[in-house]
């Protein structure tokens, strides 16, 4: 049987600010990110299994995304917990805003690697994640490819 790649976009809100950027990106500000998830796996052959013909189901898939990445990331402010934006997100927080502390700098390529693991954690054993495409703005984006990565 082939293997087939289907994909699933996604869309969310995030701010973020890279602290020691020599840009205006160390501001706090934000994107309108869009998320391309491609999986990879062969379809369903069972014909009594009601998910017959799939790779994933559609819905599995974005129901794993949503709560891995778009209901985490969505509307929330992502900082770098290793910067002096810590304290930036403490006030954030105190203040009733959703802040996100990660352990790197939040460009897309590294917040493509962050979501790349939390999906392949998520994913059944018999689907693999292809690749992943991260559009911070409508000219630039960042990709992530498992055979880049093996």
């Amino acid at each position: 049987m082939s293997k087939i790649r289907i994909t699933k976009q996604f869309s969310f809100e995030t701010g973020h600010a890279l602290y020691g950027y020599d840009g205006k990106c160390k501001n706090v500000h934000g994107h309108s990110y869009k998320l391309s998830v491609t999986v990879i796996g062969t379809p369903i052959t069972d014909i009594s299994n009601v998910k017959y013909g799939m790779v994933i189901d559609f819905t599995d898939l974005k129901r794993i995304v949503k709560e891995e990445i778009v209901d985490q990331f969505d509307h929330a402010t992502v900082f770098n917990k290793n910067t002096p934006h810590i304290e930036l997100a403490k006030e954030l927080s105190e203040r009733g805003h959703h802040v996100i502390l990660v352990d790197y700098q939040p460009t897309s390529e590294n917040m493509v690697i962050d979501f790349a693991k939390k999906i392949q954690d998520r994913l059944p054993k018999e689907i693999q994640l292809h690749s992943l495409r991260l559009q911070e703005t409508e000219t630039s984006f960042a990709e992530w490819y498992a055979s880049d990565n093996e």
